[in-house]
């Protein structure tokens, strides 16, 4: 094995990268605020109308289904710290507390 090979995996090293200063492009900081904002708007709108929106039935089946969601939990938890007052009102009660 020669010296130049690693004693672990047998590989040559290999020299370290040169790192390069990079230069800031155009859209991150040689424009103005306006340009920048403009640009931010464009692309916004031209995102929006990409997107693919919901019609007005699903949006009412999804709105029902979490206020049913939103009703059965709170009434579960209303529940559950009903029954924990109950059991510690009365271990109170029965320890002499």
């Amino acid at each position: 094995m020669s010296e130049e090979e690693n004693d672990i995996t047998g590989a040559v090293p290999q020299a370290p990268a040169v790192r390069r200063e990079r230069k800031p492009s155009k859209s991150s900081g040689g424009e103005n605020f306006v340009g920048r904002t403009t640009h931010f708007l464009r692309d916004t709108r031209a995102e929006m109308r990409r997107v693919s929106w919901p019609g007005a039935k699903e949006v009412q089946n999804t709105t029902i289904i979490t206020l049913i969601a939103v009703i059965f939990f709170a009434l579960y938890l209303f529940g559950i710290d009903r029954v924990w007052a109950y059991v510690i009102d009365h271990l109170r009660t029965f320890l002499g507390g």
